[in-house]
């Protein structure tokens, strides 16, 4: 790395593919082009003033300079989006945020080079800080100061601030880059200080920053017909902009839009307070090193489970889903790790136990032994009914949803290319009575999903009961001793069957029982109304201590106890980029009814595999395999590729 002091160095890697673009001319090119093949308009210098809605979708856009009728608008206005989105009453949770950038210049060492870039853009991670060249100059940019987060509202015009050199920019904060310049000038001593170059700009300048610092892609939930295109980066552009186009035009793209999609963030995690809080945070996670676990801090508790003064109690440490306060292991379950120390596997590197515990393995192994009890009030939970409603269901499912009442149903639902959009549980509670049951994580993707497309003749009835309904799990080869005593209804084999619920009365409180298990052990889903969630817990919490009952977290009903099983997660093994084909998950006949996706299910079936997803057992008590993220695993001794998610030791749960 030319002119920097090398000695101040510990580590590094070289990205040989990284390149640096100039964003205003990749925008001209795409605008020139699109221009050039008639397929866009610029209207320019035109305020937009309004978006009608009627019936909950865009109508028309009103301007300083007439109106365009339409039923589909795009917002790809960057840190604007919020407030354009807001004239036809939709969040798009975003806020603008400082980042500052000083470029120095013409330095002579640079100019020598005759060249634009002649040298690796230089990321300083550990300061939070880069430094380019661009020609002649040295560009110095910083996440490391304090959060400076603005409204959209008050981003003056060009020249309403001294000093503004576009749009998008305020004055410099000088106090904020002081300690900056001063790393700058130790790693680049010979182009910052002998002499010391002449400033040429040095802008605080605005970005778009989200709760999760992702992109916002996607048809918002509150008006259909109105599109977000927001928080991109120039580097994610052209991808983002192929990816809305085929959503647009086919209803699914070749690049997964799960992480990206605008609709997963909860109502409550779309207020200015949240979104504020969360940028905040996050504004020096854009260039720092986060952990995959690493959790949220900020503008918690949002929404609490009716069961967490319980879980509170037992000393949970909590995780966050979807805005949801989610157990993920027990402090008090600490003497469980003495009765397994045997079979728990010790993570050495701080890295690796960084946001983990071995609690989760241990809940494990008790849950295994003898039955544990799970907090699952994240759920999302949607009641469908009316005439319309099992057609509507099953032009959706690739499993049939036209079963006997009592039935229940695990099944995909695939985007028109047959790749996956969700998985979720169907109860078929009547003859016109269901009820959804997904991930809360998944909650308000599916939801919006469902309601887009719900008839418009009033046939379906669909209503969100998430916060109306909770549901406690129960697992575990003692499961039914524990809860047999406190119903009438028989729990055998015979009288109730995997797969099936109906509707019981456990300690003098009512419930639905759903006879399923994500973590592969006898036990059931018990759906109870909220109020009377704790009153259910203790009732079940006092019975169980004579069977070593436990309380078992999410690391181990979402993570150790489903991939012991092979169970797949939206989002982790079911991507949009892979079918059910791919994930072992086709069925063995495929049902007479049409449903989205169904043609290319079809064709996928006939073709095979192009990759097989697979889980890998490692021998011995104590062996593991460190992976972190969804990058996949390749076997080298088949013509296919194996892609796996979990990594288990044989005997170890982890």
């Amino acid at each position: 790395m030319p002119y920097c002091d090398s000695s101040l160095l510990v580590g590094g890697f070289h990205t040989p593919t990284g390149a640096i673009v100039d964003p205003l001319r990749a925008g001209e090119l795409f605008r020139e082009r699109a221009e050039a093949a008639g397929a866009l308009t610029t209207v320019a210098e035109t305020e937009v003033t309004g978006i009608d809605v009627a019936s909950g979708r865009v109508r028309r856009v009103l301007t300083d300079r007439g109106e365009i009728e339409t039923e589909l608008v795009l917002i790809a206005c960057g840190v604007w989006s919020p407030q354009v989105a807001a004239l036809a009453g939709a969040a798009i949770p975003l806020t603008p945020a400082v980042h500052q950038m000083l470029d120095v210049g013409p330095i002579p060492a640079l100019a020598e080079t005759e060249e634009w870039v002649s040298f690796p853009l230089l990321r300083d991670m550990d300061n939070l800080m880069y430094e380019r060249q661009r020609g002649a100059d040295l560009e110095i940019g910083s996440y490391a100061h304090r959060p400076l987060l603005h409204d959209p509202s008050e981003i003056p015009p060009v020249g309403g601030h001294p000093g503004q050199a576009s749009p998008t920019s305020f004055p410099f904060t000088e106090e904020d880059f002081t300690a900056q310049l001063a790393h700058a000038r130790e790693l680049f001593p010979s182009l910052l200080t002998d002499p010391e170059p002449p400033r040429k700009a040095a802008i605080n300048g605005l970005l778009s920053l989200t709760p999760d610092g992702g992109a916002l892609v996607g048809e918002t939930p509150e008006v259909a017909g109105l599109w977000s295109a927001a928080a991109v980066w120039i580097k994610e552009a052209a991808g983002v902009g192929r990816m809305v186009a085929e959503l647009l035009t086919e209803g699914s793209s070749e690049i997964d839009a799960h992480g990206s999609d605008i609709a997963r963030f909860h109502p409550s995690q779309r207020t200015r307070e949240h979104v504020r809080a969360r940028a905040a945070e996050g504004f020096p996670k854009v260039y720092g090193i986060s952990h995959p676990r690493e959790q949220w801090l900020s503008d918690r508790p949002l929404r609490t489970s009716p069961l967490h003064s319980r879980t509170t109690a037992l000393e949970a440490e909590h995780y966050e889903a979807a805005g949801w306060e989610r157990p993920q292991w027990y402090a008090s379950s600490t003497p469980l790790l003495e009765e397994f120390a045997d079979r728990l596997a010790e993570r050495t590197h701080e890295w690796d136990s960084r946001w983990w515990s071995p609690l989760i393995e241990a809940e494990h192994l008790a849950m295994r032994k003898r039955v544990a009890l799970v907090d699952l009030g994240a759920f999302a939970i949607f009641d469908v009914s009316g005439p319309g409603a099992l057609p509507f269901l099953e032009h959706f499912a690739v499993a049939r949803i036209d079963v006997p009442v009592g039935r229940v149903v695990y099944t995909p639902l695939l985007t028109p290319a047959g790749t996956f959009r969700s998985d979720l549980t169907i109860v078929r509670r009547g003859e016109a009575d269901f009820r959804v049951i997904t991930g809360g994580a998944e909650g308000g993707r599916d939801l919006a999903w469902l309601r887009g497309h719900l008839p418009a003749d009033g046939s379906v009835q669909l209503t969100d009961s998430s916060s109306a309904v909770t549901t406690i799990g129960v697992w575990g080869p003692r499961a039914r001793d524990l809860v047999q005593p406190l119903t009438t209804e028989d729990l055998s084999d015979a009288a109730f069957a995997f797969g099936t619920a109906r509707n019981a009365v456990i300690g003098g409180v009512p419930v639905s029982m759903l006879r399923i298990s994500y973590v592969g052990e006898l036990g059931w889903e018990l759906h109870v109304a909220a109020e009377l969630a704790p009153r259910l817990w203790d009732r079940l919490w006092e019975a169980g201590q004579g069977h070593g009952a436990i309380a078992a977290g999410i690391g181990v009903y979402g993570t150790t106890g489903r991939l012991e099983k092979g169970y797949r997660l939206m989002g982790a093994e079911l991507t949009g980029e892979y079918d059910p084909v791919e994930a072992d998950l086709a069925l063995p006949k495929v049902k007479r009814a049409d449903f989205v996706g169904k043609a290319a299910y079809l064709a996928s079936r006939e073709r095979g595999p192009a990759a097989m997803l697979c889980t890998l057992a490692l021998a011995g008590p104590r062996r593991t395999l460190r992976r972190r993220g969804a990058r996949p695993v390749v076997s080298r001794c088949s013509p296919r590729t194996a892609r796996s998610s979990s990594m288990l030791a044989a005997g170890a749960p982890s």
